[in-house]
């Protein structure tokens, strides 16, 4: 049996608060890089008009998902007011196996179990707003949201901040077309340690007896 020591692959954990364009700097890194594996997440909310199961997410019920729990099937999972998502190992486990890199855009927790489970595959970024007002100015968003609202937002990303310093790397995210380099720079120095070009270059190594 193959040891998870032994999988050369890696996990890139993508992680910031609402508001600093996680979600855009993931898609255009993917973009560049379509060999990247993005994990489609498990969930217990119904499916909208314009996404397809098993391409935006595995829909199951909640009877399901909590069988998955119990299996511990899960590397992360997490209640989001009344839904339920989560990420399997073995959509993790597979591709790293085959020495391919998967994406996860995931909160501190799940980067955080990434890590446990995988510590030899595990890179974790935060992404960081270039400020504290550009931040609570996109927090606030649609002018009609509560005060009441906006404070929970507030407090959410302020407790995502209080974990940024248990990451591998940190993004400023002050210029889309900077963070967006500095997030390919990461992957692509990661894919030059030792034990991975290992793998993705055997003959090479056999020629030049190294180990």
């Amino acid at each position: 049996m193959k040891l998870l020591s032994d999988y050369s692959g890696i996990i890139l954990s993508v992680s910031a608060p609402s508001g600093t364009g996680k979600t855009s700097l993931v898609k255009a890194l993917v973009a560049r890089h379509p060999e990247v594996h993005v994990s489609i997440s498990h969930t217990t909310r119904p499916m909208r008009p314009n996404e397809e199961a098993g391409k935006h997410y595995h829909f199951v019920s909640k009877e399901d998902f909590n069988g998955l729990i119990e299996a511990q099937e899960f590397l992360e999972y997490a209640k989001v007011f009344d839904h339920y998502y989560g990420t399997s190992l073995e959509s993790v486990r597979e591709p790293i196996a085959e020495g391919k890199e998967v994406l996860l855009d995931i909160d501190w927790q799940g980067a955080a179990s990434a890590k446990k489970l995988f510590p030899h595959q595990a890179i974790s970024v935060f992404l960081l707003p270039p400020n504290r007002k550009i931040l609570e100015n996109r927090l606030r968003g649609r002018a009609q949201d509560s005060e009441e609202v906006i404070a929970h937002r507030i407090a959410a990303a302020d407790a995502d901040l209080s974990h940024s310093a248990d990451y591998d790397y940190l993004i400023v995210n002050d210029s889309f077309e900077h963070a967006l380099s500095e997030l390919e720079a990461i992957l692509l120095a990661e894919r030059c340690r030792f034990r991975r070009q290992k793998f993705r270059y055997p003959e090479v190594f056999r020629d030049l007896n190294l180990d």
